[in-house]
């Protein structure tokens, strides 16, 4: 399958892509973009962004009849030709990790939105001619042979981003016998030196962990944006990270979140891409594909991005506990822990995506995936005598199934993980991965083998210590954003409510100066347009959204330092 691409008004967003076929022996075929893409597991609609669709036989201008037969399909009757085009305009206008992007600035394609292909044609080998200005460099993880991309087969084509502009920043490095590639397209001031010093660190610690790179050359492709951002996107040899704003490239926060999030992507070049749940493997573009170990994919992924950070001595072990911390407060206040097992969340997935859907439903296979790896992690670091760890998991994950291309089912992750810890793990993945087990006592202990605490202490704010309910401003208003189960706010508020006044008093920024020391008030809210009068009364002493953080126990033996050693390479 041959692609070309062009476009003449680029602040229009509309690019004009054909796809050649040669050889065409039926009658009527059928093409197809694909229903969904790897890294974001619920269906998409890409077609809604073609345009002026068209077919007509090769060096003639009569038409083919084109005929939509589903939401994301195409047939053309071929009336005997064998060399046909089909025309398209696409719309790239969605400036995020798995989008598109046009503009008099660059060209940002995915091409897995914006290339149809044949069904039948799916392993054959796939060419993208890029007509572009000829003084854009190109950015992309496949071939290149001037303007043109080569690709084995659609499927390493689709996993393959490109950004192609006359500005784009490159520098590399090399760790072993692969080249790591870092393109930034957009404003920013990088301290390369550092960049380059903390990407080495990170790289190597995840080589030396699982033993070897999956790929000779891998690109960190970033849209470096003007404005707040956050998305990264996992593929093949390569990543597209979208971060933002730009000019606060080197402030430490934004240093540290471009550094979490690089690493986070870069180990997914095992874990998913090449390590790959059996439901995946091969993708089938075509409908979803449910999987119950989002919590391997994604959770010891986001556990293993931040702890090869502290590991290769790119973060300190102060800036890993606050990511630490962020975790658990994302974890912990996410109160769907109690009613959808992270198991069943992956699953569902495909059924509400990625937003945090109706209050209290299910949990992130991120967050709560990242904290059974945490565990797991140190169980097996306590039952081997830190001979083995969870390292080990995922190094037999890649020599039994990556390597080999053989997809994984939850039991064989748990087999493996039985077989390193020579420990039965059962109740275990009955209680935190297929249960809804809250993992507080587990972690409690957890932590104390390597010398550490879970500290818990009270909200900040009365309305959520006293009440139980979280407020969000929006123009100067106040409105309930998270309540805690069963507490007073959950008894007569719910999300979305305004809160106007509190026992008389006009809410503006003064909400936790008005419900200070009171066990009893009166609020006026608005509720889907109307005015209504409700009564906070809290009973008892039990206190809401308590704040969960980890932290060096000061009374920690020499064993238990020497195993915060072995954990995190530093010092107690």
């Amino acid at each position: 399958m041959e692609y070309f691409i062009s476009y003449t008004e680029p602040h229009k967003h509309f690019i004009t892509v054909e796809l050649h076929l040669e050889e065409v022996k039926s009658d009527i075929i059928d093409l197809q973009i694909p229903a969904w893409r790897p890294g974001r597991y619920e269906l998409q609609n890409y077609a809604k962004n073609f345009h002026q669709v068209k077919a007509y036989s090769k060096g003639q201008t009569t038409a083919l009849e084109v005929r939509k037969t589903t939401r994301n399909s195409w047939a053309i009757k071929t009336n005997g030709e064998s060399a046909i085009i089909f025309s398209f305009q696409y719309y790239c206008a969605q400036m995020d990790a798995g989008g598109c992007w046009l503009d008099e600035d660059q060209l940002y394609l995915n091409f897995i939105c914006c290339l149809p292909h044949l069904p039948e044609k799916i392993n054959s080998a796939c060419i993208v001619n890029l007509n572009l200005p000829s003084n854009y460099q190109i950015a992309c993880g496949l071939k290149k042979k001037g303007f043109q991309l080569l690709a084995k087969d659609y499927y390493e084509l689709v996993d393959s981003p490109m950004i192609a502009s006359a500005n784009l920043k490159h520098k590399q490095y090399t760790i072993e016998s692969t080249n790591f590639h870092i393109w930034i397209q957009g404003e920013c001031q990088p301290d390369w030196q550092l960049v380059l010093s903390d990407f080495k660190k990170f790289s190597e610690e995840q080589i030396n962990s699982m033993g070897d790179f999956p790929e000779k050359d891998y690109h960190f492709l970033y849209q470096i944006l003007p404005y707040k951002y956050h998305h990264g996107v996992e593929h093949r040899n390569s990543t597209i990270i979208c971060l933002g704003p730009g000019e606060q490239f080197n402030s430490e926060s934004f240093y540290n979140d471009f550094l979490s999030i690089s690493s986070h992507e870069l180990y997914h070049a095992w874990n998913i891409i090449k390590i790959r749940p059996a439901e995946m493997l091969p993708y089938d573009f075509t409908r979803e594909n449910y999987f119950n170990s989002g919590f391997i994919a994604e959770g010891v992924t986001t556990y293993y991005g931040d702890y090869f950070l502290v590991r290769s001595k790119a973060y300190s072990v102060q800036q890993y506990f606050l990511e630490i911390n962020l975790l658990f407060k994302r974890h912990f206040e996410n109160f769907g822990d109690a009613n959808m097992s992270v198991a069943d969340s992956s699953f569902d997935l495909w059924v509400d995506g990625y937003v945090s859907g109706i209050p209290n439903r299910k949990v992130s296979i991120y967050v709560k995936g990242a904290m059974i790896a945490l565990l797991l992690d140190l169980f097996i670091r306590k039952e081997t005598n830190n001979k083995k760890s969870l390292d080990d998991v995922m190094k037999q994950m890649w020599k039994l199934h990556g390597k080999k291309s053989l997809g994984y089912t939850t039991d064989d992750f748990q087999k493996i993980a039985e077989n390193i810890s020579d420990k039965k793990l059962k109740n275990f993945f009955n209680d935190f991965i297929f249960g809804t087990k809250p993992l507080t006592d587990a972690l409690k202990k957890s932590l104390t083998y390597v010398g550490c605490q879970l500290q818990v202490q009270d909200a900040k704010h009365e309305f959520e210590k006293v009440f139980g309910f979280r407020t969000s401003t929006k123009e100067g208003r106040t409105f309930v954003e998270i309540l805690e189960p069963d507490s007073p706010g959950d008894k007569v508020l719910a999300r979305e409510d305004e809160i106007i006044a509190i026992d008389g008093t006009n809410v503006s920024g003064n909400l936790n100066d008005l419900l200070r020391g009171k066990k009893t008030s009166e609020l006026v809210i608005q509720r889907f347009g109307k005015i209504k009068q409700v009564t906070l009364n809290a009973t008892g002493t039990k206190t809401y959204f308590k704040q969960y953080k980890i932290a060096k126990n000061e009374d920690a033996s020499e064993q238990e330092k020497n195993n915060f050693k072995k954990w995190l390479k530093h010092e107690f």
